[in-house]
């Protein structure tokens, strides 16, 4: 093997010229970038970076100064409610003597958030969820100061109540021009979420005027992105001014509202819950207006029939006589489209938008007659409150009807509710109780209450009313 020597050396050389090479290499990288002495670099800085108190000569925008107004006005609210815990075996007068203690009530507490809006008057605006129910309610003011509230009223249909506390250095927050917000103002929304003591959160006006959320009665409600968790109920939602927009009253969350947050906040208008506030004030209940008619959903076959491009409108089917409607000269068969401006999209539209206009106020409907377009200004009158079922056949004698809470409507009944019956009366011998809803009637089809009454203009030979008793159908003769 010759060449084994060779090759041997050449490796060794190969080893010294690459170790040369590294020396080379190692020494270059060393060498400095910028050959300045370490005495001419800057020195780095003695104090952290700070943010800067203004930005081109204007200071940076804050909500402190806002909020340290408004917080003082927003009050968290405590409920206590007594709740009879129902026990089989304390129906044996025995059991009872052996266990005396088993309790037989038991106390649910909830919490809720509030505003005070009349600092003079110590009144507070909350929502009905909130003191729904509640046997004892009491405030917890900013400072710390725990005070009892009195009941004023409730409106359970706008989810709006109005509380009253022991006046003496209140803070209060003005009530702002809700129809003024529009999409894209910023918000804040400040309450008591979870029970973790006072939190502010701020977003933007998503949407206005928004309806068509399931259970929540009758809707005209700002949306925001604001978060609106558990516990913001009754809080404040106030503008960049500190004034009252409007009160906190739902979020929406498909996966529950412990789920967190989402950004779909609702609150109720200030416009509409100083008019109910100042209804239940001076009255202690909300009267409404109402047009005084039945109409129907519009489905495409219907509207082709009576003329009309869009499907799009409620159809009148029923116009009471010597009501709004009557007087501002509406007729079945006309098409309602719009509302003082505002779109009727359907049957529910229209009663929403009925369900928040005052006695005496002045509507402007857009409709549709015989295929042409007319325009017909109607006042509202006052809805009809319950009525004695004596008042319209003998053998109802003993129980008030009342329409339904509108919350039941979203909900999806259609009738009126039986709101009273006498111990011993004839309705109770028919079987009819408190709390039944009527849904149909032999006297005649009807949608409220109105329509309810109308059906016995001429009374029915034979008289059943179909109810729904809790989930439960059923069918009543009434002898």
């Amino acid at each position: 093997m010759p060449s084994t020597p060779r090759t041997f050396l050449l490796i060794i050389l190969a080893a010294c010229l690459g170790g040369l090479v590294a020396l080379l290499v190692r020494d270059g990288l060393a060498t400095p970038a910028v050959a300045a002495p370490a005495s001419a670099l800057p020195a780095a800085p003695a104090t952290p970076v700070a943010l800067p108190q203004a930005v081109g000569g204007e200071a940076l925008p804050s909500l402190a100064p806002m909020l340290e107004r408004v917080t003082p006005a927003v009050v968290s609210v405590q409920t206590r409610q007594r709740v009879r815990v129902r026990n089989p075996f304390m129906d044996d007068p025995f059991f009872r003597r052996m266990f005396p203690h088993v309790p037989r009530e038991r106390i649910e507490q909830s919490l809720g958030s509030g505003v005070i809006v009349d600092a003079r008057r110590g009144l507070v605006l909350t929502n009905h969820h909130v003191i729904e129910g509640a046997d004892e309610v009491t405030v917890t003011l900013h400072d710390g100061r725990v005070l009892e509230a009195e009941f004023v009223g409730s409106d359970p249909d706008t989810d709006v109540a109005v509380m009253k506390i022991a006046t003496g250095d209140l803070h209060a927050v003005a009530l702002a021009d809700s129809s003024s917000l529009r999409v894209g103002d910023f918000v804040v929304a400040v309450g008591n979420p979870f029970g973790i003591g006072q939190t502010v959160t701020s977003g933007i006006v998503s949407a206005v005027g928004r309806s068509g959320l399931r259970g929540l009665g009758y809707q005209d409600f700002i949306q925001t992105d604001a978060s609106i968790n558990p516990g913001n109920s009754g809080g404040a939602l106030v503008n960049l001014d500190g004034q009252l927009v409007g009160i906190n009253t739902a979020s929406f969350n498909p996966r529950g509202s412990m789920a967190g947050n989402i950004g779909l906040g609702f609150a109720i208008p200030a416009n509409l819950a100083r008019s109910v506030m100042d209804q239940l004030v001076a009255t202690g209940e909300v009267r409404r207006g109402t047009l005084g008619i039945d109409t129907q959903d519009l489905d495409a076959r219907l509207a082709q029939a009576l003329g009309l491009e869009h499907v799009r409108g409620t159809v009148v089917t029923r116009v009471h006589t010597g009501s709004a409607g009557a007087r501002a000269g509406l007729k079945p068969g006309d098409v309602i489209t719009a509302a003082n401006g505002q779109t009727i999209h359907d049957r529910d539209g229209l009663r929403n938008f009925e369900g928040l206009q005052g006695i005496g106020s002045k509507v402007l409907l857009d409709i549709h007659r015989d295929g042409r377009p007319l325009q017909l200004t109607a006042t509202l009158l006052a809805q009809p409150g319950a009525i004695a079922g004596a008042d319209l056949d003998p053998r109802l004698a003993g129980a008030s009807f009342a329409d339904l809470p509108e919350r039941l409507r979203q909900a999806g009944l259609s009738g009126v509710l039986v709101e009273a019956v006498e111990p011993g009366s004839r309705a109770e011998d028919n079987g009819l109780r408190a709390g039944d809803v009527v849904v149909a009637s032999s006297a005649g089809s009807f949608a409220d209450l109105g329509g309810f009454r109308t059906g016995f203009t001429r009374a029915p030979a034979q008289l059943a009313l179909q109810i729904v008793r809790g989930n439960r159908p059923g069918v009543l003769p009434m002898r």
